[in-house]
């Protein structure tokens, strides 16, 4: 039952399906925090502009797009950080799939031949979401490098419940307790995430202080692969590396939706971590706002860049 229960709290609330058709960043390129800049680009103080962000949450509000936007940000180049509606609990939906991504990763990294392992997709047709875009075959072979894949560029459900049998729910709860967060299965079934909390599993990502370097980048590859196009990559350039996850929720006999997209944002010499969850009953007004949140942050770091 404890694993069943973990299962639904990750494909019952939202996603996707699909393999990636192909990747977001070149495969040679370097995710993870560098050690030197190389690049020459050199930036002035970057001053926290929380209340800019405020101030257009605050308008979203009172047109009623949203009832709820808790917004993270962090620069990873020792910069600022701030968190608005710091105490704010969503549903986190297919965000989960990111730590159960890291516990398979961490388990390939004692066993090299597990990504390279084969499943047959024998399940049933899952619900598709309102993001859907490709979805796995039906009694076709994936290796669990595949898998990853789909479960996290394309938010595939099925991908989800076939890589549950490839970890138990030790090495997932594991994730949860090295980053010092509850666990999915004991929190309440709604409500039960901060944007905060979130936002840990991709700094840890950068930093490569959970999985080895060599996975780090991998699982960053993955998320950077992403099919939505629809929030924190529609606020920045065309081109602009993001490895992102979203997730989103609808609640049953309700007009209340959850939609959310955190992850890394590769500014040149100048990467800096933004999440987004936010609360209404209109998707479409949902992913406008965090594109715009997305926009006002993009344009607050490109004005601090030096000529």
């Amino acid at each position: 039952m404890r694993k069943l229960s973990l299962v639904i709290s990750l494909i019952l609330l939202s996603a996707c399906g699909g393999i990636p058709r192909r990747p977001a960043a070149d495969p040679a390129l370097s995710l993870l925090n560098p050690l030197v800049r190389e690049d020459g680009l050199e930036f002035s103080e970057l001053r926290p502009f929380d209340h800019k962000v405020k101030l257009l949450i605050d308008g979203f509000k009172s047109a009623g797009d949203a009832t709820a936007v808790s917004v993270y940000f962090r620069n990873l180049q020792n910069g600022p950080l701030f968190v608005l509606d710091t105490d704010g609990k969503f549903s986190p939906a297919s965000l989960l799939k990111v730590p159960l991504m890291m516990a398979v990763l961490k388990e390939a990294e004692r066993d090299p031949s597990l990504l390279s392992r084969k499943l047959r997709n024998d399940l049933p047709s899952m619900v598709r979401s309102d993001f859907a875009s490709h979805s796995l075959k039906r009694g076709e072979l994936y290796s669990v490098d595949e898998l990853l894949q789909a479960m996290i560029a394309s938010s595939d459900n099925d991908a989800v419940v076939m890589l549950r049998t490839v970890v138990g729910d030790e090495p997932l709860n594991a994730v949860f307790r090295d980053f010092g967060l509850v666990i999915p299965e004991v929190r309440a079934f709604d409500d039960n995430m901060t944007v905060k909390e979130y936002a840990t599993f991709f700094r840890v990502l950068y930093n490569a202080s959970f999985l080895s370097k060599a996975m780090s980048q991998k699982a960053l590859q993955y998320l950077a692969a992403s099919d939505f196009k629809q929030g924190l990559v529609a606020g920045v350039p065309a081109g602009t590396i993001v490895a992102h996850k979203f997730g989103e929720r609808t609640f049953a006999d309700t007009v209340t939706r959850q939609l959310h997209d955190c992850g890394i944002v590769y500014y040149p010499s100048n990467p800096y971590i933004v999440c987004v969850m936010t609360r209404g009953s209109d998707f479409t007004k949902l992913s406008d706002i965090i594109r715009d949140i997305s926009a006002l942050i993009h344009a607050e770091v490109e004005a601090h860049r030096m000529p």
